[in-house]
Parts: C-alpha cells; sequence; structure tokens
C-alpha cells in the first residue's frame, strides 16, 4: 500500500525554495523500487543525469521548476518481486495572478437613491478561486459590506443597493489569490451621485444551479438593488425551515449552508421585498460525493486450483465506476472471479472507484500457494475428552494446498461422535494427501462422567434491601475440576466489582455454587442462571428473583397543550415493581427557581391523582412564564423517582393584575413632582412588553394627568411643570398596567449590545450617552461574533422603548503566530534583503482577512520604516552604518496588528575604494 500518495500540486514562481517535493512511499517488505511517470511517460531518473528531477527516497523532487516542462499529471509506480502497485494522479500546476489593465476605468453616474454596480472585470489567474474586496479612495481603506453594499464572491462587483450622497468616491477592486499569496488592484473607478429618487427591488446577484460536495460548505448568493433598501428572505422549496445548519448573513445576502448532507439537496429561493415591489429568485442546490469505500479489498492467500473472487464497493454521487489495476496494468472492471487459480494469478490487485469528484484506490496481494499437507501448525489433540452421552468433535485441520484428501478411518474431515459412550474411547488418527506429499496427526480419546445439577435455584421474591440465597450444586467426574458461573439477565456477575451485593459462598475453601445477594436493590431483579462447568461440559439451571419496591419513574412527559395560566400534562405509566401505584404527584420548576432541584409541587385538575392517571391539568401558573415538569409515582413504600423533565415551555400572555404597590409622591425643586412606587415583580409581568401608567391630579381638580413608564423596572417618575407649587398631600395617584411604549424628555441615552446568538439580553452590556450626543464607542466586544444593538432614550423617570434592533459583525481576530521571515545580507555588507511567506487565509476560518505587511528595519535611534506590502515579497534595505539593526515583519488584518516576528542583525564593515586598491596591491606584491 501506498502511503503517503503524492497531492496535488500549485507551484509559483515567487517561491524561494524554487523546487516541488512529490511524496510517496510503500509499505512493502523486500523494499520495493520507485520510478515515476508524467504524462504517462517515464522519467529517466536511473539512466541519465538530470539538471531538475531528483529521487529521493521515492520522492520526486523537481529543482527550478519551468511550466513548459514540469506542469502535468505524475504518478508514482512502486515494484518488487511480489508485485507493483501505482500511486493516484497528482497534477502540478503553475500559480500566477495578472496584473488588472493600466487603461482608466469609466466613471459611474447614479442617482440618490438608486443602485449601483461597479464591475470589477478580474484578471486572469490560476487557481480561479480567490477573494474579492474593494478599496474606498485610498489603500487600506476597505469597503465593508452591509446592508446597501455587497461583494459578490463570484465575479467579484460591487452592489450597492440605494446609493446615498457618503458613497461618492473612488473604488478599486483588490483580488487576492491565498494559494500563491498575491493580490492586485484594480484602477480607480469614480462614482457620481446626483439628486434622490425611489425606485422598486430588483435582484441583480442571484445564485445559478449549485453542486455542492457531501459534507463541505456553499455559500448561495442574492442581492438586490431599490430604494428603500431591500430585505431579502430565503426559503427552501417545499420545506418549513431552512436546513439546520443553515445560516444567513451580510444582511441576508448569503445564504451558508454547512457540512452540506443529501437532504439539504432541494430548490432554494431569496425574495426582496421593499416598500415599492418585491422579487424572487429560485435555484437548485445538488449534492453529490466523492467515492468512499464501503467494501475492499484485503491480502488474501489462496490454494493453486481453487476458486476466489474479489470485489469492492464504494459510495458517491454519481454513483463511482469500478475497474481494477494488476501489477500497474488495466485489468478489467466491475468483480473479478477465478474459477480455478494459477501461480500466474499472484501478484498486486488495485481496486479503483472513480466518478466527476475524484478518485480512490485500494491495494492487496494474491499469492497463490501450493504444499504438502502439515499438521505442524493445528495438529490433532494429543488427549481428548470427551463427555458420556454428550457430543464430541475431534478436529482434523493441516494446511496443505491444493485441498488434501482426508482419512480418519471412515470419517472426512472432523470426527462428529454423538451420544458418546466408554466404547468410543481409543485411539484417533486423521491422514492428509495430496499430489505433493501426506501426513498425519493422533489423538486419544477418554470418556468421563457427565455434569449434572443436583439443586437448581428456584425463583424467589424479596423486599428492597433484604438479603437473598440461591442454591445451585452439581454432580461431576471426579477427575475433574467444577467451577460454578452465575449471570444475571446473560451478564456474568463480577464478584470482584460488585462485592457489595453479591457473594460466593465458600465451604472448606471450595465454591458451593451458593450465590448469597445482600441489600438487594431493584436493578437485582431478572432471571439468574447458574453455569456448572468442567474442560469437558456444561449444565445450567436458571430461577427468577422479583424484587418488591418503590415504582419506577414515569416516562414520555410532554405537555399537549399550553394555555396562559394551565397545561394539559401527558405521561406513561412506570413499573409498579410489584406493588400497585396507589397516585401521581406532579412538579414544576420555572425560569425563577434558585437551584436546579427546586421542584414544587403542583396544582392539578383533577386535584388527586389515581394510579391509572396518565394525564391531568396542571393549572394556577403565571402567564407567559417558561416552565418544565417532571412527575413521579407513589405505593405503599412511598415516593418513586421522578421522570426525566419535559421540554421547556411558556404559558401564553394575559392582561396583568397586580399593580405597583407603596405608591406615594413629593415635591421637588420647583415646579417638580415626584412620584414613586415598588415595581411589580417580573413573574407578574404577564407578557413581553408590561409598563405602566402613572395619573396624578391635585385633589380639588376634575381632570387627571397621564404617563406612560415603558421600563417595568423604574421605580419613580419626575414631572416638571413650572406651574406647580407641590406641598404635601395636594396630588392624588393611581396606576394602570400597560403593555405599550412611550416617549419621555431624555436627559441621555441607554446603549445596549449583546451576541445575538450567545448571549441573553438582560446580561447585555450597557453604556449611558448624554442626550447632546449622537454617537459612542463601544468596547469589549468579542471578535468574529454577531451583535444586536439598542438604543433607548433615558430620564428620571427611567428609559423609553427600545430603537430597532441594529445587527453587526465584528471582525475576525488577528492570527495567532507571526510570518515566516527570511534575509540575507549582501557580500559587501552594504545591503539587506528580506522575504516573508504571507500568513495562509481560510474564507471559512476563525481569523481575519490579511490586508498588508508592514516591514519596519531601524537602528538604534533610527527609523528607516515602516514598508507597507502585500503576499508574497522580496525588499531590500540599505545598511550603511557599522553597529546593530533590528527588523520586524507584521500582518495587518481586518481585526488589528498580527504578532511580530523580529530579528536582530549586525552591519558588517565595508571597505571604501582605495583601501580595497591599496589591499589588491598588496596582494600582487605577496605574489599571492
Amino acid at each position: 500500500m501506498l502511503c503517503p500518495e503524492p497531492l496535488d500540486i500549485v507551484y509559483t514562481k515567487e517561491s524561494p525554495d524554487r523546487l516541488i517535493s512529490m511524496n510517496c512511499r510503500a509499505r512493502a517488505n523486500p523494499a520495493p523500487t520507485y520510478r515515476w511517470r508524467r504524462d504517462n511517460w517515464e522519467i529517466k531518473l536511473m539512466e541519465l543525469p538530470n539538471e531538475h528531477y531528483s529521487l529521493v527516497g521515492g520522492n520526486l523532487i523537481i529543482n527550478n521548476p519551468e511550466e513548459k516542462k514540469h506542469a502535468g499529471t505524475y504518478v508514482c509506480v512502486a515494484k518488487n518481486v511480489y508485485g507493483t502497485v501505482i500511486s493516484k494522479e497528482a497534477k502540478v500546476k503553475f500559480g500566477y495572478l495578472e496584473e488588472f489593465p493600466d487603461e482608466e476605468r469609466d466613471p459611474v453616474t447614479v442617482k440618490e437613491g438608486q443602485g449601483a454596480v461597479l464591475l470589477c472585470a478580474p484578471p486572469k489567474r490560476w487557481p480561479t478561486e480567490v477573494t474579492f474586496r474593494w478599496i474606498y479612495n485610498e489603500f487600506p481603506v476597505f469597503l465593508h459590506p452591509d446592508k446597501r453594499r455587497f461583494v459578490s464572491q463570484s465575479t467579484g462587483n460591487l452592489y450597492i443597493s440605494k446609493v446615498e450622497a457618503s458613497d461618492a468616491g473612488n473604488y478599486s477592486c483588490y483580488v487576492f489569490n491565498p494559494q500563491i499569496g498575491k493580490g492586485v488592484y484594480s484602477k480607480f473607478i469614480p462614482l457620481i451621485s446626483t439628486e434622490e429618487s425611489e425606485y422598486k427591488a430588483d435582484l441583480v446577484v442571484k445564485f445559478p444551479d449549485t453542486t455542492a460536495m457531501l459534507n463541505y460548505n456553499v455559500t448561495l448568493e442574492c442581492f438586490a438593488l431599490g430604494n428603500p433598501a431591500p430585505h431579502i428572505v430565503w426559503r427552501k422549496i417545499g420545506a418549513t425551515d431552512l436546513p439546520a445548519s443553515a445560516q444567513v448573513s451580510m444582511s441576508g445576502a448569503l445564504l451558508h449552508l454547512y457540512n452540506v448532507q443529501y437532504e439539504d439537496s432541494a430548490g432554494y429561493e431569496c425574495e426582496a421585498i421593499n416598500q415599492k415591489w418585491q422579487d424572487w429568485h429560485q435555484a437548485w442546490l445538488y449534492v453529490e460525493a466523492a467515492p468512499e469505500w464501503a467494501v475492499t479489498i484485503n491480502n488474501t492467500q489462496k490454494d493453486v486450483g481453487s476458486e476466489h473472487t474479489m470485489s469492492c464497493v464504494a459510495n458517491g454521487k454519481p454513483g463511482p465506476y469500478i475497474r481494477w489495476l494488476k501489477d500497474g496494468y488495466s485489468y478489467g472492471k466491475g468483480e473479478l472471479k477465478f474459477s480455478s487459480l494459477t501461480f500466474e494469478d499472484s501478484g498486486m490487485y488495485q481496486c479503483i472507484a472513480e466518478n466527476y469528484w475524484g478518485i480512490i484506490y485500494a491495494s492487496a496481494e494474491l499469492r497463490v500457494i501450493a504444499c504438502a499437507p502439515t499438521f505442524e501448525l493445528n495438529p490433532v489433540k494429543k488427549y481428548l475428552l470427551g463427555a458420556n452421552n454428550g457430543r464430541v468433535v475431534i478436529e482434523c485441520k493441516p494446511r496443505a494446498a491444493p485441498r488434501p484428501r482426508i482419512s480418519l478411518w471412515e470419517f472426512d474431515f472432523n470426527v462428529k461422535i454423538l451420544n458418546a459412550t466408554r466404547n468410543d474411547e481409543g485411539v484417533y488418527t486423521c491422514l492428509a494427501e495430496n499430489d505433493r506429499g501426506k501426513a498425519n496427526s493422533t489423538g486419544t480419546l477418554t470418556i468421563t462422567e457427565a455434569t449434572q445439577i443436583t439443586v437448581a435455584p428456584e425463583d424467589t421474591q424479596v423486599m428492597v434491601g433484604e438479603e437473598v440465597h440461591l442454591q445451585c450444586q452439581a454432580s461431576f467426574d471426579p477427575s475433574l475440576d467444577i467451577t460454578f458461573i452465575w449471570s444475571l439477565d446473560f451478564r456474568v456477575i463480577d464478584f470482584y466489582l460488585e462485592w457489595k451485593h453479591y457473594e460466593r459462598i465458600m465451604v472448606g475453601g471450595i465454591d458451593s455454587g451458593e450465590l448469597k445477594i445482600m441489600n438487594v436493590q431493584l436493578r437485582h431483579e431478572g432471571r439468574y442462571t447458574c453455569t456448572a462447568q468442567t474442560v469437558v461440559d456444561n449444565v445450567t439451571a436458571s430461577a427468577d428473583l422479583k424484587v418488591k419496591g418503590l415504582p419506577a419513574p414515569p416516562g414520555g412527559v410532554r405537555v399537549e397543550e399550553i394555555r396562559d395560566t394551565s397545561v394539559k400534562l401527558v405521561w406513561n405509566r412506570g413499573a409498579d415493581h410489584g406493588n400497585p401505584i396507589l397516585g401521581y404527584t406532579i412538579q414544576t420548576r420555572d425560569v425563577y427557581a434558585l437551584t436546579e432541584v427546586d421542584w414544587r409541587d403542583a396544582s392539578t385538575s383533577p386535584t388527586a391523582l389515581d394510579g391509572m392517571s396518565v394525564m391531568a391539568d396542571v393549572v394556577d401558573l403565571y402567564p407567559w412564564m417558561e416552565y418544565e415538569f417532571r412527575v413521579y409515582a407513589t405505593n405503599e413504600f412511598g415516593d418513586g423517582e421522578a421522570s426525566i423533565p419535559s421540554m421547556k415551555i411558556k404559558t401564553w400572555d394575559a392582561v396583568p393584575v397586580v399593580a405597583p404597590t407603596n405608591v406615594g409622591g413629593y415635591g421637588g425643586k420647583d415646579g417638580e413632582l415626584i412620584i414613586t412606587w415598588t415595581p411589580v415583580q417580573p413573574q407578574y409581568f404577564y407578557g413581553k412588553k408590561f409598563g405602566y401608567v402613572v395619573a396624578f391630579k391635585p385633589h380639588d381638580d376634575v381632570d387627571w394627568w397621564y404617563e406612560t413608564i415603558s421600563d417595568p423596572e423604574t421605580r419613580r417618575y419626575v414631572h416638571r411643570d413650572s406651574s406647580f407649587r407641590v406641598k404635601s398631600n395636594d396630588f392624588q395617584f393611581w396606576f394602570k398596567l400597560i403593555d405599550t411604549c412611550s416617549d419621555q424628555s431624555r436627559l441621555s441615552d441607554q446603549v445596549k449590545y449583546w451576541r445575538k446568538y450567545d448571549d441573553t439580553e438582560p446580561g447585555a452590556n450597557r453604556i449611558f450617552v448624554p442626550a447632546s450626543m449622537n454617537q459612542t464607542r463601544l468596547e469589549n466586544m468579542l471578535p468574529d461574533s454577531h451583535y444586536l444593538i439598542e438604543v433607548r432614550a433615558y430620564n428620571g423617570a427611567g428609559v423609553g422603548p427600545p430603537s430597532e434592533h441594529c445587527e453587526m459583525f465584528t471582525k475576525r481576530a488577528p492570527p495567532s503566530v507571526a510570518p515566516q521571515m527570511w534575509r540575507y545580507i549582501s557580500y559587501s555588507g552594504k545591503w539587506l534583503y528580506v522575504w516573508w511567506h504571507h500568513i495562509s487565509y481560510d474564507w471559512f476560518g476563525n481569523e481575519s482577512f490579511p490586508l498588508y505587511y508592514k516591514v519596519m528595519f531601524r537602528k538604534t535611534g533610527y527609523i528607516t520604516g515602516p514598508i507597507y506590502m502585500t503576499g508574497w515579497h522580496f525588499i531590500d534595505f540599505p545598511m550603511p552604518q557599522v553597529g546593530d539593526y533590528e527588523l520586524e515583519v507584521r500582518g495587518r488584518y481586518e481585526g488589528g496588528d498580527g504578532p511580530i516576528r523580529k530579528i536582530r542583525l549586525q552591519g558588517k564593515p565595508t571597505l571604501s575604494l582605495a583601501a580595497m586598491l591599496l589591499l589588491a596591491l598588496c596582494i600582487v606584491g605577496l605574489g599571492i
């Protein structure tokens, strides 16, 4: 078998190693020899010297590769005396990314409110998988896609659904090829905007029919132009929901399907909606798979002249095509059948399964042999024992090829004696013979007395916690030893591990066969089997043990109907363990439970639940409260273990009925009336948007003043009116509970932000911003996260209603490793040459996109950098002075600066031209 095999390689001219290494190693004895083929032509590695190719073990090394000479398809061939195998094909391609044309780009003029498309027109490249970004006005200011702006990773085009005045500027398309570490920029495209208008939603980016590989990820693109900016909705045709692995990002423009499965194959629809119009698009996602072995082949040794079948089965879509190689040459397809094997059939066989998505190999040796019979590895047992009236089998299994003729008196191969007696005792000889020779093997058979159960265990009933003894005695041949083995429901009892409950009864140091079970528990109920065993035979006897105790927990607890203050609960009865169940008890736990064991008995209808109950209404619940339920049964021994909790549910909402308490008020500064109260506890909110209506009036007035408070946690309200002169007991107050919101004159704004899928809203970060400001900085946000942000006005009476949630994605964190760097100081000492590897980027990984590399070269107290560059690079620095230098390279990423790779250098002293001439004259004068 070949391991490892060569892999496809993309080589770039900028590679500092200037070589390609292709792996090939075979597990074989004796060690194989290796050859390589390129495009089905053998590479002459041994016969002719080659400045490019060399062989290290089985690995092929290509030095100073050239595209015309070395691009192609390579195969490794391994051979020894037992056969030949070939590796899977590996392609060598030369990667490149051409520059954008030098021609200036035409400006794009569009009205504000209309949509715009800026064409990237990327240059030729290999590999074709690249990432596209757009630069706004100057490098390195990259455009960040949002609900209005989208960059297609298929075409590179930039789409702006609704152009705003701030979009005017110059745009450049940036193409980055991560496999070769190179990026290029287009000429700037001016975007010019004029007056605003509204227009309908229009889908301009539409994903095509797409084929994805099983267990891989796929992304579908959909984006629309329109004013207002359209909202994108995704659907799976014929299903109520998107697949569980689906994730929508880029404000709806991208649908990611992770770890795609066959059931994800379906039609998908994206719909763009705004106030003017709606537009939609449908296309199909097909899921296919590369071949994968279901049944493969193994090394096999077969007798000459025998029949043999070789088959392998592979799964995949489309269904893989199966073909065979023998010693590296084509040998058929489908299933291989041999009716009579010959020595010429020996060799190395390879089964190959392939479809559009890939190819896999399985290798195995078939060795055809012939030999005279021999009993060296498996002789007939010298001493054979059998039980009286029992069954005796004498095996005769010589090694021979072709298949030998067997004679054992009149018996063929194995001798089987039924109802054996003393008359069957004696010497038995097996004789094997074929055309290459013959051999024999002999054994002596002795018949012993049969083992019999004399005292068998009896069915027993016991209470939990009691002790019980099960008897087992047997008669057996006195020349043999006997062992008693106990099992419970066919599981052998381990007396060493289960010593607290099980014990053998020993008499005179000998196992009597009796089993003692101590402190019996419900789990000890079942069928106990005693096996009396000698080296010749064994017999068994069984008995059932019934354990009475507490009832088992009910199963399948579930809520079938949900109301505002009650639910319908259903369960399945558990085992009664020998005692009738007298009744059931239902318990509840809500979100305010202090611990996991904080369960409370629930009120039910009917109030008493008898032992036949399988359902009940749980009543007196709080509306809009999250609950889970469990049930336990009771019999004459007490309460049984509780069931597994049901799934959590939330009761329906209802009109609130509990009012605030401790309502009071007093005057503040001139013109201020301050009203205070104790807020309603959260379990009495009864709905999502809970709040208060505060009403107040002077004692002598008829009309009430009303104010709406939206924050349920607010404890006071301050009303300002310059005409007020508030004194004690001048005002009356009352409250009304509401589920709406209203505005107040704000003193400041509360900004709240939290991760949409990982945090809870009550635990969100909060900051307060003066009312005079309309922006702030959010800190302590985690990288690569989806955040929700809301803003509420705040004044002395509390916080107002929330704004619409703003969704944003934080950038990914910089990589944790620094770039790998090489340097070389010129012979003269005047120049430092530096080059480095780019940090590879995974579009679906956890690290951010590389923008550029920052190179800093400095002498103590003097800085000659920094220099900003991208991808693979080779740059040089002047080193005009002797002394210590420092060289730093670090990546700049969307998420910030990456780690630094730092090297300290020593500048070399240099010679002036006069000194060099003087040195040359000295050398000549000395005759050197």
